[in-house]
């Protein structure tokens, strides 16, 4: 495990994966780490030659979750299709097919979309971003032997809290709904992630976009 602060120092290793064929990039950490913003930016440096596939595109829909009860908790891992993930993850790692749909998640309708990113063979690198990327138990577990390198965020929890609040209150929740559910769910979730951080091969800690161009 090593660790990295900045922004160009990822993009570099992000470039020498993309040179060694197929490769699966994982980025993971706590809700509001800043993984999804993370991936943008790589991929935007790799000029074509990377794709990101999150994991949220396997969240459960609304109607599955509150048929098991479980749609205050939307977030927490039994919420996902993790078999559908890894499953997925293993057809690209493989590179048999021409080309590879995922789903992707909206969040201006709470839901995922399925079929809507398309992963062409001659692609060589994926970034797949989300929480649960390094758990230990099954379907989650399989993963870690797909993924060539999986890189931890780390960031402050007021920094992430207030984020969350932020981006919960954009997408509709007034601000006591956003904070009761960023202390409830989010942190429930903020502390299992937490637990899986010694797993990764990259610890990213306080990295900055002020090199990105």
């Amino acid at each position: 495990m090593i660790e990295v602060r900045t922004f160009k120092e990822l993009v570099v290793r992000a470039q020498h994966m993309a040179t060694q064929g197929r490769q699966i990039l994982g980025i993971t950490g706590p809700p509001g780490a800043g993984k999804s913003t993370l991936a943008g930016a790589i991929i935007a440096q790799l000029d074509g030659e990377a794709v990101d596939v999150p994991m949220d595109g396997f969240h459960l829909a609304n109607s599955e979750l509150e048929r098991l009860g479980r749609r205050s908790r939307k977030g927490a891992p039994d919420t996902f299709d993790a078999a559908a993930y890894v499953s997925l993850v293993r057809r690209l790692k493989a590179k048999d097919d021409e080309v590879v749909y995922a789903p992707a998640f909206r969040r201006e309708l709470d839901e995922p979309i399925a079929g809507a990113i398309a992963i062409p063979h001659h692609v060589p690198l994926v970034v797949t971003e989300g929480n649960y990327l390094l758990l230990d138990y099954l379907p989650w577990a399989a993963l870690r032997v797909l993924l060539d390198e999986v890189w931890y965020l780390e960031l402050s929890d007021q920094t992430r809290n207030e984020r969350l609040v932020d981006r919960h209150v954009r997408y509709g929740k007034s601000l006591q709904a956003a904070r009761e559910w960023v202390e409830g769910s989010d942190e429930s979730n903020a502390g299992l992630i937490a637990e899986t951080r010694n797993r990764a091969d990259v610890i990213v800690r306080s990295w900055t976009n002020r090199d990105m161009t």
